[in-house]
C-alpha cells in the first residue's frame, strides 16, 4: 500500500482545512469510520462536523481546569452546537498528564506519563495530541480498540497532524500501533 504523507511547511491552525480534507479523503480510501479530533475552543470541531458528517466523529477538548482552575475553555454553547450536529464531545483528564502534572507542579519533578508525552513531541505536538486523544476516546468507550481509526491533533490550535492508528486504552499504551502518518508539519 502506498500512502503519501503531506508535510506542511509550518505547524499551526492555518493547516486545519487541508488536514480535514486529507482526513476525509483517506477515511474514504481506507474505509475508516471513526475519527477522533482534538479541539480547544471549538473552531476545529465545527469544521470537522461539517466536513466529516458521514463519519463517527468524536471531538476531545481540554479537561476543565487545564488552563485555569475550574474553567472550561470550550464554551457550553459551542459544545451544544457540535452535539446537535451528531458529533460526540469528550471532556476528560488528559491521558498523558493527570496526577503526574500535580506532582510536577508541586514537587518540580516529572513522572512517567509526562516523560512519554515529551518523547512523543519529538514527532511534533500534533502527533502527541493525536495519540493521546485516541487513548482518551478508547477509555471513554467512544471508539473500539479492534479497528483502525484516524486521529487528528494540532500544535497550539487548529489541526496540523493526522494519523491512522490502532487505538488502545491508556493501560495498554504499548499495544497502540501508529499505522500511518497522513499529514504533519515539517517545522514545529
Amino acid at each position: 500500500m502506498i500512502i503519501n504523507t503531506h508535510y506542511f511547511d509550518t505547524a499551526g491552525k492555518h493547516n486545519t482545512d487541508k488536514t480535514l480534507e486529507i482526513v476525509k479523503e483517506w477515511s474514504e480510501k481506507l474505509n475508516v469510520s471513526d475519527i477522533v479530533v482534538a479541539t480547544t475552543e471549538g473552531e476545529t470541531r465545527i469544521k470537522a462536523a461539517a466536513s466529516l458528517s458521514a463519519k463517527n466523529v468524536i471531538v476531545v477538548s481540554h479537561s476543565t481546569g487545564f488552563k485555569k482552575e475550574g474553567e472550561q475553555e470550550l464554551p457550553e454553547k459551542m459544545k451544544e452546537t457540535i452535539e446537535n450536529k451528531g458529533v460526540k464531545v469528550l471532556t476528560c483528564q488528559h491521558a498523558l498528564a493527570g496526577i503526574s502534572r500535580a506532582v510536577r507542579y508541586q514537587l518540580h519533578t516529572y513522572e512517567i506519563d509526562e516523560i512519554i508525552a515529551n518523547a512523543l513531541r519529538i514527532f511534533g505536538q500534533g502527533m502527541k495530541v493525536a495519540i493521546e486523544i485516541s487513548m482518551m476516546a478508547a477509555d471513554a468507550g467512544l471508539i473500539s480498540t479492534d479497528k483502525e481509526i484516524i486521529s487528528v491533533g494540532g500544535t497550539v490550535s487548529g489541526a496540523d497532524t493526522a494519523i491512522v492508528l490502532q487505538p488502545n486504552n491508556v493501560c495498554r499504551f504499548f499495544d497502540l500501533k501508529v499505522k500511518g502518518v497522513l499529514c504533519k508539519p515539517w517545522e514545529f
